[in-house]
């Protein structure tokens, strides 16, 4: 046993590079894909958030909340 490196043949190291080279690049892509799911996300909501109509904030009216149970007289 020797603790040098053995030397790969040029068909094996162009074979390695391509994997790897393959394993970045759907990695970046995953990357950006997960990136722009979150922004289009974030953006939407900020949009739907800023443009509700007055009936939006009433329209929960009928249904009672937990916290009302047991005020008034």
């Amino acid at each position: 046993m020797s603790i040098a490196p053995e030397a790969l043949a040029p068909a094996e190291e162009n074979k390695e590079k391509g994997t790897l080279r393959a394993i970045t690049w759907f990695s970046v892509g995953m990357a950006v894909a997960t990136l722009g799911i979150f922004v289009g996300r974030e953006l939407r909501n900020r949009y739907r958030f800023n443009h509700r109509t007055p009936y939006d904030f009433y329209s929960n009216v009928d249904e009672r909340q937990a916290s009302e149970f047991g005020m008034g007289i």
